[in-house]
Order: structure tokens, then C-alpha cells, then sequence
């Protein structure tokens, strides 16, 4: 289950940064919404896996709504998912 979760918060942080970093400015600026609709979607599925995934990974570790709120609302946040996944699921951090 934890590298289940390691993969989705590595690719939920990659297709935040695409779109924002890419689906946006090609929107707004350049008036092409096609790619959004796809970059859109897919980090919709992948916010929604990673939230999911994040209450099971808490009960499994034994974790509190804390430890959770602080996965959830690294989802939130610009690179938040790839400290998440470097702090608490590398395997150094995991050892520890």
C-alpha cells in the first residue's frame, strides 16, 4: 500500500505542476483549452487517489487525523506531495 501511495503522490505532484505550469497559461494565454481538459482530469483522479490513499496509509501506519491533515493539505500546496513522499515514505524515512 505505501508504494501504491508513493507512485500516486510522485504522479498527483507531476500532473498538478503540468496543470498549472502548462494546462493554465496554454488556457488563458494562448486560448487552447484542449490539453486542460485532459491534464485537468487526470489530476483530478489523481487528487482524489492520493486522498483516498492517504486515510488508508494513516490507519495502516497507525497514524492520527493530524499525520493526515498534513498529507492532505500537502496536496494542496506546489511540490507539496514530493516532500510528503521524500519525508515520511523514502525508504530512509520509513526506516526511522
Amino acid at each position: 500500500m505505501i508504494k501504491a501511495f508513493r507512485l500516486i503522490a510522485i504522479l498527483e505532484g507531476i500532473s498538478y505542476l503540468l496543470l498549472f505550469g502548462v494546462g493554465m497559461p496554454l488556457k488563458y494565454m494562448a486560448d487552447i483549452k484542449a490539453p486542460n481538459i485532459y491534464i485537468g482530469n487526470a489530476h483530478g483522479v489523481l487528487f482524489i487517489a492520493y486522498a483516498i490513499l492517504a486515510f488508508f496509509v494513516c490507519r495502516h501506519l497507525k497514524w492520527g487525523i493530524k499525520r493526515y491533515a498534513i498529507l492532505f493539505i500537502a496536496s494542496l500546496l506546489p511540490f507539496g506531495t514530493f516532500y510528503i513522499e521524500e519525508k515520511y515514505f523514502s525508504p530512509k524515512a520509513l526506516k526511522a
